[in-house]
């Protein structure tokens, strides 16, 4: 009989979800709203059938995998990208970061050498610091990504040195993200050393824009998990 009533309050929210999705015929993200909530009310009661003896932790934990289900991925996803958009204005205006949405909903932020650290310095300059704490509060908002931060450097100095620096500045980013609250489990730290230049290194320029640090934000899709944890090439 408990199971006929877990089954029973299962069936009740999915028919709540349906009526709430039925009053927004006009919304222009009708689809994806629809995948989200049907994703949460499917984990809830899934949660809530497995877990029905630990006092409802399971239904909470359901709701939060099955909202980046289906459709429901790529409306989350767009929510972020519209918040960092908002945050990071003067940023993005200034070229001093650039976002990108790839097409596996990965949101990848590069980060321009001189307005992140100081030439052979692991130490972020303050206005950087400023862009990671707009950047962290976002990450918190939306905790059902996990975050790779991977350091680049031009070929200036030797092969190993580089790699170093590389490796020193994205452990110094994940650190300054873990201080403003991200959880470690969300943080992957690696350096890229010389090898993956983005411009030639016969110019100042060219050099500039391989100095850099990349943020690539992956979400924790149902079914695929371990994805999310795996760095980006």
């Amino acid at each position: 009989m408990q199971g006929l009533r877990v089954h029973g309050r299962t069936v009740l929210l999915v028919l709540c979800v349906l009526g709430a999705m039925g009053c927004a015929e006009t919304d222009p993200y009708r689809n994806t709203k629809w995948g989200a909530g049907i994703g949460a009310a499917s984990g809830a009661g899934l949660g809530a059938i497995f877990d029905s003896n630990n006092r409802g932790r399971g239904a909470a934990i359901g709701a939060t995998v099955g909202a980046l289900a289906g459709a429901g991925v790529g409306y989350y996803m767009d929510q972020q990208q519209r918040d960092i958009e908002k945050e990071l204005e003067q940023e993005l205006h200034s070229q001093a970061i650039d976002l990108q949405r790839l097409e596996d909903n990965t949101l990848q932020l590069n980060v321009r050498s001189d307005a992140s650290f100081d030439v052979n310095s692991a130490q972020i300059n303050p206005g950087f610091g400023d862009s990671l704490e707009k950047i962290a509060v976002i990450l918190g908002k939306y905790d059902r990504t996990v975050i790779h931060i991977i350091g680049h450097t031009d070929n200036t100095g030797s092969e190993a040195y580089n790699q170093e620096l590389s490796e020193r500045r994205a452990d110094t980013v994940a650190r300054y993200l873990g201080q403003q609250g991200i959880t470690p489990e969300r943080l992957r730290a690696q350096g890229r050393g010389e090898r993956h230049p983005r411009a030639t290194n016969a110019t100042e320029r060219g050099r500039r824009n391989n100095r850099r640090v990349e943020l690539y934000i992956k979400p924790i899709e149902e079914g695929r998990e371990p994805w999310a944890y795996t760095t980006p090439i």
